[in-house]
């Protein structure tokens, strides 16, 4: 069955539309990779892990070489990934173990994470 004009104007619609998806992932994964770069630039270097999120795409988990953590949000798993291997840094399985143990919490976090268990403050302000 030959293509039809309206046939190829669709494909031609669709490669423009998955380009301009592709680029815009690009620029994404590369801002990501400039803020995981200055992350760890301002912590003596990084590691981290990702995560899925589900819908909301992936998490980048930060752990600076001085203790300090953080994390960003990617849209994609993809764009997670590409950003990682853009920054150079080194990238962990899983969230455990000796990673783990780098993390340094201080007083805020203990009273949120553990809340009016431990006489922190409330959720529900």
């Amino acid at each position: 069955m030959a293509e039809t004009a309206a046939d190829a104007a669709d494909t031609e619609q669709t490669s423009r539309t998955d380009a301009r998806k592709a680029a815009r992932a690009e620029r994404r994964a590369a801002k990501l990779a400039r803020e995981i770069g200055a992350f760890a630039k301002e912590h003596g270097g990084a590691e981290g892990q990702l995560a899925y999120i589900g819908q909301a795409g992936a998490r980048i988990v930060l752990v600076g070489q001085d203790g300090a953590w953080g994390d960003l949000v990617a849209p994609t798993y993809a764009v997670a990934e590409s950003a990682a291997a853009k920054s150079g840094i080194t990238m962990h399985d899983e969230f455990d173990g000796e990673f783990a143990l780098k993390v340094r919490t201080g007083p805020y976090e203990w009273s949120r994470m553990a809340g009016i268990q431990v006489g922190g403050p409330s959720n529900d302000r």
